[in-house]
């Protein structure tokens, strides 16, 4: 699998390539500003894409803004942010165009190698790979407000590990509940917000998140 780097810190730099490498995983490019990510960008086919949120020159949003340029010329090509913030305009940005795996990672919460294999691993497959709190986060925007505020307390814990990119099976195992039940809230969930059911991980994710971002507008 073909991976394109982006992080400006040489020692977390370094050490993912190591980790990628040591996963059977080839970096193309390794680069730290957002010039050299476009001009990878440009210039290779990568499978999947790890990104910091923040690289030279600007130090503000660089890696996103040039993660999302990269996503109009090539609809569909799967991004792994890494970031020590949430940035929220831009998450619902990636999640909300409905095209390619989408993941979200916060540096200081990733605590071993599998769990950041899996992360990319899932989203190069076209899946979703969501920290929580930056869900929490995304949500809490809008927790006030109906209908998010008429989901009950189970049915926001069912949505947020959907939003992470979870299947209904292991929804049930982490919340100790059955399939079937998880199926029922996941049902009272879409009913509630106005949005289709479908037994599409990905897709229903991004659709939870399309529609948080358009009470946003």
């Amino acid at each position: 699998m073909r991976v394109v780097l982006a992080e400006d810190l040489f020692l977390l730099r370094d050490g993912l390539v190591r980790m990628l490498e040591a996963y059977d995983f080839e970096v193309l490019a390794a680069v730290e500003t957002g010039p050299e990510l476009t001009k990878a960008f440009a210039e290779l086919e990568p499978d999947v894409a790890v990104v910091d949120v923040r690289l030279p020159p600007s130090h503000t949003d660089e890696g996103l803004q040039c993660a999302l340029a990269a996503r109009r010329d090539r609809p569909g090509l799967p991004v792994l942010v890494l970031s020590q913030h949430v940035e929220q305009l831009y998450a619902r940005e990636l999640l909300a165009d409905g095209n390619g795996g989408i993941g979200y990672l916060l540096k200081d919460r990733v605590f071993d190698a599998d769990q950041f294999i899996d992360a990319v691993r899932r989203v190069a497959a076209g899946g979703t790979a969501m920290d929580p709190q930056v869900i929490q986060q995304l949500l809490s925007r809008r927790a006030q407000d109906k209908p998010i505020g008429q989901l009950t307390p189970r049915e926001r814990e069912v949505m947020e590990l959907m939003a992470q990119g979870r299947s209904n099976a292991a929804i049930a195992s982490q919340l100790v509940v059955t399939e079937r039940a998880v199926s029922k809230h996941t049902s009272n969930i879409f009913g509630k917000l106005g949005l289709p059911v479908s037994d599409d991980d990905n897709r229903r994710v991004l659709a939870v998140i399309a529609y948080l971002d358009r009470g946003q507008q």
